[in-house]
C-alpha cells in the first residue's frame, strides 16, 4: 500500500458548522474597527448597566461560595425567577421542577434543540431570524421550514403557516419581540400561532429575550400563557438583555415539568452551571420594583426616537420599532442591496450597521438594514451627522 493510501484525510469538522460563514455581526465589528467606524451594527448598549445589580455580584464574589452551584441554577435564582414572572407576566412556574438557569439565552436555545428535536424532525422558523437558530437546528438533525414574514409590519399569516406546519413538524421556534425586525407580536399573531401548536401537537420554543424591552405602552404577551400552551411551550429569557449586562451571559429556561425534565440533561452537558456571583446578583436584580423596568424602557425609548428623528431628518425611510435596541431603515434606491450598502457606509462614512438580508435563509429581503440604539446621545448624533454626508453625495 502507497503512503498515500495510508494518510488521514484532513479534518473538516462537521459540515454544519465548517461551511458556515463568519457570522454577520463578526464581519461588520470587523471592518468598524478597520475604518474606525461609530459601530451601530452589534446589539450591546454603552454604559455598564445597573450599578446596584453590579454592587449585587461583586458582594458575592465574596460572601457566596465560587464552587460549581446547583446544575439547575441557585435556589435563589429560580425562586426569583418564578416570582419576577409571576408578577410581571402573570405565570405560574414551580421554581424546583419548571425553572432552570443556563450560561445565556443561546445555550438555552441550544440545549432545547438538541434535547427536542429528533433526527428528521421538521422545525418551522420564522424569518428575519436570529443567525444561531438556522446552525443549531441543522446540527440538531432538524428540517427547517420557512415562515418568511414581509416588512414592514412583519405579521404572522395563516397561509405561511399553513404551507410551513406538517405531521411532521415537531417544533415551532418564535423570537417575541422579533430581535431582526424590531417587532412585538400582537395577540392575533400569536393566536394564530398557537392554534396551529395545538393542532399539529408542536412544542413552541420561545425566545422571549427582548420581553422587557418593549415600547409605547406595550406589554409582553408570553406564548406560554395562551389556552393549551402551558403543556407545551419552553420559553427563554435573558437577564443580559433586561439589565443590559450582555457579557453576564445568564439565561433562564421555563417549562413545564415532563420537557425540562429533557431540557436539563442537555444543559447538563453543556455548561452544566453558570457563576455563582452573577446568579445572585441577577435574582437581586429580578426583584426590583416596576419603577426600574420602566424607566429602562423610557429611556432606550427615547434613544431610539433621537436616532430615528435625526435618521429621517437626513433622509432615511425609518420602519417602526416597537421592541429590541434596534431601528431598520429602508434603503430601497440608495443602493443594489443591503450589503452593498453596509460596506459602503462603513468605508466611505465610518457607520456600521447591519444587512437585514444576513437574517433571512434566501435573502429574499434585500432593501433593509439595522442600526443599534443603545448608544450615549453623542454617538447616536455623530453617527447621524456621518451618515448625512451620503445624501449630500447622492
Amino acid at each position: 500500500m502507497s503512503p498515500a493510501a495510508n494518510r488521514i484525510p484532513p479534518f473538516t469538522g462537521h459540515p454544519v458548522f465548517a461551511e458556515l460563514p463568519e457570522t454577520v455581526f463578526e464581519s461588520m465589528s470587523r471592518l468598524a474597527r478597520q475604518h474606525g467606524a461609530i459601530n451601530l451594527g452589534q446589539g450591546f448598549p454603552d454604559g455598564q448597566g445597573p450599578d446596584d445589580v453590579r454592587a449585587a455580584a461583586a458582594r458575592a464574589l465574596e460572601s457566596v461560595s465560587n464552587q460549581y452551584p446547583p446544575m439547575m441554577g441557585l435556589p435563589s435564582l429560580r425562586s426569583a425567577i418564578a416570582a419576577h414572572y409571576r408578577h410581571h407576566q402573570g405565570l405560574d412556574l414551580d421554581p424546583e421542577r419548571e425553572v432552570m438557569v443556563t450560561s445565556g439565552a443561546t445555550e438555552a436555545l441550544a440545549g432545547a434543540l438538541m434535547a427536542l428535536v429528533r433526527p428528521g424532525d421538521e422545525v418551522v422558523l420564522f424569518e428575519p431570524m436570529y443567525d444561531a437558530y438556522l446552525p443549531l437546528v441543522r446540527r440538531a438533525g432538524g428540517v427547517p421550514r420557512f415562515v418568511s414574514l414581509k416588512p414592514p409590519h412583519f405579521r404572522i399569516e395563516e397561509a405561511a403557516l399553513a404551507d410551513a406546519f406538517s405531521e411532521r413538524t415537531r417544533i415551532v421556534l418564535l423570537n417575541n419581540p422579533l430581535n431582526p425586525s424590531a417587532t412585538v407580536f400582537g395577540p392575533d399573531d400569536l393566536a394564530l400561532l398557537a392554534q396551529f401548536c395545538r393542532r399539529f401537537d408542536a412544542v413552541a420554543v420561545c425566545d422571549e429575550v427582548w420581553e422587557h424591552v418593549i415600547f409605547d405602552g406595550r406589554r409582553h404577551r408570553p406564548l406560554m400563557a395562551l389556552p393549551g400552551m402551558r403543556e407545551r411551550t419552553v420559553k427563554i429569557g435573558s437577564a443580559g438583555k433586561i439589565f443590559s449586562l450582555t457579557g453576564w451571559k445568564v439565561g433562564f429556561v421555563m417549562a413545564p415539568e415532563p420537557l425540562m425534565r429533557v431540557l436539563s440533561r442537555a444543559h447538563q452537558f453543556l455548561t452544566f452551571t453558570t457563576p455563582p456571583n452573577l446568579q445572585e446578583a441577577v435574582a437581586y436584580g429580578l426583584a426590583k420594583d416596576d419603577a426600574y423596568f420602566k424607566d429602562m424602557r423610557a429611556e432606550l425609548a427615547r434613544s431610539r426616537d433621537r436616532l430615528s428623528a435625526g435618521l429621517s431628518g437626513i433622509g432615511f425611510t425609518v420602519l417602526p420599532s416597537a421592541g429590541t435596541y434596534f431601528l431598520t431603515v429602508d434603503i430601497a434606491g440608495l443602493a443594489p442591496d443591503d450589503v452593498v450598502f453596509c460596506e459602503r457606509i462603513v468605508a466611505e462614512h465610518g457607520v456600521a450597521a447591519i444587512p437585514v438580508s444576513a437574517f433571512y435563509e434566501g435573502g429574499s429581503v434585500t432593501n433593509l438594514v439595522r442600526f443599534c440604539f443603545a448608544k450615549t446621545d453623542a454617538t447616536l448624533d455623530a453617527a447621524v451627522e456621518r451618515l448625512a454626508g451620503l445624501f449630500r453625495a447622492t
